[in-house]
């Protein structure tokens, strides 16, 4: 599976995906999270060589760990460059609402109509509890799937209940409403921040997700108080993720706290 360097897949799941799924990942270079077709054709060489990897899915994060998105001809010109030459393409969604959200589209326009085959449909960043599905978009794969997902413990008792979750999740627009609000919440954050004297709001917010920089002494200050990521520790950058439960009072409390230990 080739995926971005960044991708959650690859950075946060402890090898997860090597120890449990047998295959192996191969990142690609990315300065914003997001992977070209033009980046996965050199790899191409290796198929059919019994001693190289044998590339067959390509993994799109979106939105991704960056808060950065692919818009869907990027996905659509993925997905045809991939069906081309035999490969699948695989969309974790852990955050696609607020992709969707950001872009004005359905899940499916994001999805089925661009020819992802394989998603990982993710609730629980936007409001659900354990609401998380894979989503088989291609009726050619995933016949073994209700074997692995029970050899591998995600086959949870009374599994009703936390699918229950999705109908009015999906039927009642609930997804888009809580991503639209941790979208704006993210934009509110990077507004209030960003006017402070001394704070860099590092690039443009696309979802829930702000990148910034401050002051060492005013981040020694702030992380007494609030938890959240240092992004990257070599540039000291930060990452602040925006929530469907995120209140403006709550931003505006941590953008005059911010305010505070950057002129204190």
């Amino acid at each position: 599976m080739l995926c971005s360097e960044h991708a959650h897949i690859t950075m946060d799941e402890c090898g997860a995906p090597e120890a449990i799924g047998g295959f192996k990942l191969v990142q690609l270079p990315s300065e914003d999270g997001r992977i070209t077709p033009g980046q996965i054709e050199p790899h191409l060489a290796s198929l059919g060589f019994v001693h190289r990897n044998q590339p067959h899915v390509i993994s799109l994060t979106q939105c991704t760990e960056f808060g950065t998105l692919y818009t869907p001809g990027e996905i659509r010109r993925m997905c045809d460059f991939a069906h081309k030459n035999g490969m699948l393409v695989h969309m974790d969604g852990a955050r696609i609402a607020n992709a969707c959200a950001a872009q004005d589209c359905t899940f499916k326009e994001m999805t089925t109509d661009l020819g992802v085959d394989l998603l990982s449909f993710g609730g629980t960043k936007n409001g659900l509890v354990m609401g998380e599905a894979v989503v088989l978009l291609n009726p050619e794969i995933g016949e073994a799937i209700p074997f692995f997902r029970k050899q591998f413990m995600q086959l949870v008792s009374k599994m009703r209940f936390i699918a229950a979750q999705f109908i009015p999740y999906l039927g009642d627009g609930i997804w888009r409403e809580n991503a639209n609000h941790a979208n704006a919440m993210a934009e509110r954050l990077a507004q209030k921040a960003g006017a402070v004297n001394g704070v860099e709001i590092i690039g443009e917010v696309e979802t829930n997700a702000v990148f910034s920089r401050l002051p060492e002494k005013a981040l020694e200050t702030l992380m007494d108080e609030y938890y959240f990521y240092i992004w990257d520790e070599t540039e000291r950058s930060l990452r602040w993720m925006l929530s469907w439960n995120t209140t403006e009072a709550m931003v505006d409390e941590f953008a005059d706290a911010i305010r505070v230990a950057v002129e204190g």
